[in-house]
């Protein structure tokens, strides 16, 4: 038992500083006045549906492939790309995971950065990353904005924001994310807390926060104490939307209708599972989200980085080729450090390992409660 109480505290004495910080003061009276608040937490309109019992049993069944076992063919990023503007105007930079540099109508944003060794309150436990960050954070162009969907460790990375904090940028976040940011370092006038469709401008881009269907939280014990989202980026000539965590939901639709149509589309394919279906979209249901949203161009996110779910890590890629095909969509796959142009997207290319999957026939991801758009 003793060793125990100690293993226990070195845990939260190690993780105290990432673990963040909740809000106070008109920080959390402007989030207790938010639509999504109700009864000392955020929800969701779509309730989520979570098995604990299948999530335990399929532990025993997780695939051997969960991370590569061989080098990826990864990109070096040059920093001196970034001094010419993408000819169209509209240029995405994958360094993995969810973390992108969008280059769009004039304007540098990067959503989600995650440049820690692990999605984890420490150093040395929890999933860790399977390759190096393609460029080193100081060899990052200028900024106009970071924007961050939520306060989970895969999407707010402690040791990169410590080490962002004094950059001359703007941090996009929903509701009461700030407050970790602000624990941080980063000077409260740098901070922009957003509410489901209210809104920030740039110049001429305008950054949307927009509803998602997920769940927040770093400790255990302050689930659901700040907001979620996804953002759509609209500027002069195009609009790209970023879908952070989401499972699926009618909301989409919406968005699509109120801010779309978008020349890009990304949405989360990887970290899914038939224990927990409404937390995150899956392949399929990532294409057909992507419908809803009336894109063009689809790029799938949240994989290439991490072992966070059972299922083999190519799995996410190679459902999604299915389904677009069928689906007759546009879909591109970037390699880990890889720029490309949605008006100029290069010709698929399979550049994953052929390993063993399941289709979706055969393990199926379809979110709760969603008669509507059935």
């Amino acid at each position: 038992m003793t060793l125990l109480v100690v293993s226990i505290l070195v845990l939260i004495i190690d993780g105290w500083q990432a673990f963040g910080r909740a809000a106070q003061g008109e920080r959390a009276a402007r989030m207790q006045a938010s639509a999504q608040w109700s009864q000392g937490a955020f929800v969701n309109p779509q309730p989520m549906h979570n098995d604990s019992w299948l999530a335990f049993t399929e532990m025993f069944d997780a695939s051997p492939d969960g991370s590569p076992d061989s080098p990826l063919p990864l990109i070096d990023i040059d920093p001196q790309m970034f001094d010419t503007p993408p000819p169209t105007g509209l240029r995405v930079t994958w360094f993995g995971h969810s973390t992108m540099l969008l280059e769009i109508d004039g304007k540098r944003v990067l959503t989600d950065p995650v440049w820690g060794e692990r999605t984890a309150p420490w150093s040395w436990l929890g999933p860790q990353r399977w390759y190096t960050p393609r460029l080193a954070l100081e060899d990052l162009p200028s900024l106009d904005a970071v924007v961050i969907s939520h306060d989970h460790y895969d999407h707010l990375d402690y040791p990169t924001i410590a080490a962002m904090r004094t950059w001359d940028t703007v941090f996009v976040t929903p509701l009461g994310v700030g407050a970790h940011l602000e624990y941080w370092g980063v000077p409260p006038e740098n901070i922009i807390e957003l509410d489901w469709w209210q809104s920030h401008k740039l110049g001429e881009l305008e950054i949307v926060c927009a509803s998602a269907r997920h769940a927040s939280g770093r400790t255990g014990l302050d689930n659901q104490a700040t907001l979620w989202a996804g953002y759509a980026l609209i500027g002069p000539q195009h609009r790209v939307y970023f879908s952070g965590d989401t499972g699926m939901f009618p909301g989409l639709q919406e968005i699509g209708d109120r801010l779309g149509p978008f020349d890009l589309t990304m949405l989360e394919a990887g970290a899914y599972d038939q224990a927990w279906p409404d937390w995150h979209l899956g392949p399929e249901q990532a294409v057909a989200a992507h419908q809803l949203l009336r894109g063009k161009v689809y790029m799938p996110v949240h994989w290439g980085l991490f072992n966070l779910a059972l299922h083999g890590w190519t799995e996410p890629l190679e459902r999604t080729a299915v389904a677009a095909a069928a689906a007759k969509i546009e879909v591109y796959v970037p390699r880990p450090g890889e720029s490309f142009e949605p008006e100029r997207v290069p010709e698929f290319e399979r550049w994953w390992p052929q390993l063993p999957w399941r289709t979706a026939s055969q393990y199926p991801i379809a979110a709760s409660q969603l008669d509507s758009l059935r």
